[in-house]
């Protein structure tokens, strides 16, 4: 009998050593699994903070550079870990905040976002966009994507064009046109971008659209604008030709011509500065493109806007973006030292913020 109670303990103790084996064996797999695959949930994830694309090359920035959160994009194209952007994207809104710093300009960078600014702003809720309208810098194509995106019409080619500029049938509100707090939450949320092009050169496009070819339906140009900056600042009394650019660049020299501008109304968002226009330094745009890169920024702002599926940018015909410098000196050809200067010291802050040179002809 206890021959028989002694074997029984010992076949007890035999199956619990197999059943420690076992259970070590199943643990000891489990954890090999485990950390074998990098996608396991035990796994730790380094984070890739930064993805930087050129037309070249792609750039890796180090994980350990962390861009302030003021210059990364807000477009439905790079949410998540993974940011893809041109450099040269990055590298313009970090000049722009720079100088949006730099006391010294100051009074040339800085503006109150008050309803002049907020009526140049327009709002695509559907897509959560907004667009800031600078004009001479090809703001008609732009707002032919957002008639499309706000479903005013089906395509960019079926709008008319008496109907782009026409806001009471383009389906384009105003920012103004919002409660404070509704203001407040768009700009805080949406995708927000503007173009701009070298400041000398959009004054040359104003005034040659407004002034020299004049539209018939913008009569007020030529036959109340132009008179008035006529009798203001032309030297030649007896001269009876139209608007000079030599006229044109005194007017938009003189620090007292505020006063015209009051007379003149909003036809001024064809000549006033950029700042005046967007409150770049006030509002934290996702992108500014460039006019002279129209044809690379244009698919790039779709894209991290997050609405290249869904609508492109008109054609650009050839050579349409690019600078034309030898133009820009004959216009200013003729035009005093003096009064170019004080041109320019009214746009300093809009060749600073957007990385323009200052003319050659102004260093000579």
């Amino acid at each position: 009998w206890l021959t028989s109670d002694n074997m029984h303990h010992q076949w007890l103790l035999l199956a619990a050593c197999f059943w420690v084996i076992f259970m070590f064996m199943v643990a000891s797999k489990f954890i090999t699994l485990t950390f074998k695959d990098p996608d396991g949930y035990s796994a730790k994830q380094e984070p890739l903070i930064l993805t930087a694309v050129t037309k070249v090359e792609e750039v890796h920035v180090p994980e350990q550079k962390h861009w302030p959160e003021e210059f990364q994009p807000t477009g439905k194209a790079f949410s998540g870990n993974l940011i893809r952007q041109p450099l040269v994207h990055m590298e313009r809104l970090e000049l722009l905040r720079n100088v949006c710093r730099d006391t010294a300009l100051r009074n040339l960078s800085h503006t109150a976002v008050s309803k002049f600014v907020l009526d140049r702003i327009f709002v695509c809720d559907k897509h959560k966009i907004l667009f800031c309208q600078t004009p001479k810098v090809g703001n008609t194509q732009w707002k032919k994507v957002l008639i499309v995106l706000n479903g005013a019409f089906s395509s960019i080619e079926e709008i008319p064009e008496n109907i782009v500029h026409d806001h009471e049938k383009n389906g384009l509100p105003r920012l103004s046109s919002f409660s404070d707090s509704e203001i407040k939450k768009r700009l805080n949320l949406y995708f927000k971008f503007f173009i701009v092009r070298d400041p000398f050169e959009r004054l040359i496009s104003a005034f040659k659209d407004k002034f020299v070819h004049n539209p018939r339906f913008e009569p007020w140009y030529r036959h109340e604008i132009a008179p008035g900056i006529i009798r203001k600042y032309r030297k030649n009394r007896t001269e009876t030709k139209g608007l000079q650019f030599e006229d044109f660049v005194r007017y938009l020299g003189d620090p007292n011509h505020r006063w015209l501008d009051v007379q003149f109304g909003d036809h001024i968002i064809h000549w006033v500065t950029y700042v005046e226009l967007c409150a770049p330094c006030e509002i934290t745009y996702s992108v500014i493109g460039h006019h002279e890169t129209l044809e690379d920024d244009a698919p790039y702002i779709l894209k991290a806007a997050g609405i290249d599926h869904l609508v492109s940018y008109p054609t650009i015909p050839p050579g349409i973006t690019v600078y034309n410098k030898t133009k820009v000196e004959r216009y200013f050809s003729g035009i005093s030292k003096r009064d170019i200067r004080r041109l320019y010291t009214r746009f300093e802050g809009d060749f600073k913020l957007f990385g323009y040179r200052e003319p050659d002809f102004l260093l000579n």
